[in-house]
């Protein structure tokens, strides 16, 4: 099911994860084996979650790679909408 204007993973992650952890972006960072700057373009939403994320979210939060990249996947897919113009786009297949 696709949701209406979903939220940025770095957004869940802040408002949900780090506070409700009580952490700040550098303990996370360091506790996730990242730079700071990293986890903060994350939570900042300035950059999305890739692979290699989802594996290091996964492990510290014991919440499934699959989770951390499908919210992503929703987010672009929103994002891409709302921009692309497919109008000359031609079916190809029926």
């Amino acid at each position: 099911m696709e949701m209406y204007n979903p939220s940025h993973p770095g957004k869940i992650l802040k408002e949900v994860y780090l506070k409700d952890y009580n952490l700040s972006v550098t303990t996370f960072a360091l506790k996730i084996g990242v730079s700071r700057n990293t986890a903060s373009e994350l939570v900042n939403e300035h950059c999305g979650v890739s692979a290699e994320m989802a594996l290091k979210l996964e492990k510290a939060f014991n919440i499934e790679a699959n989770f951390w990249l499908n919210l992503q996947t929703q987010y672009d897919l929103w994002q891409a909408k709302q921009r692309v113009n497919l109008d000359n786009v031609e079916v190809i297949a029926m």
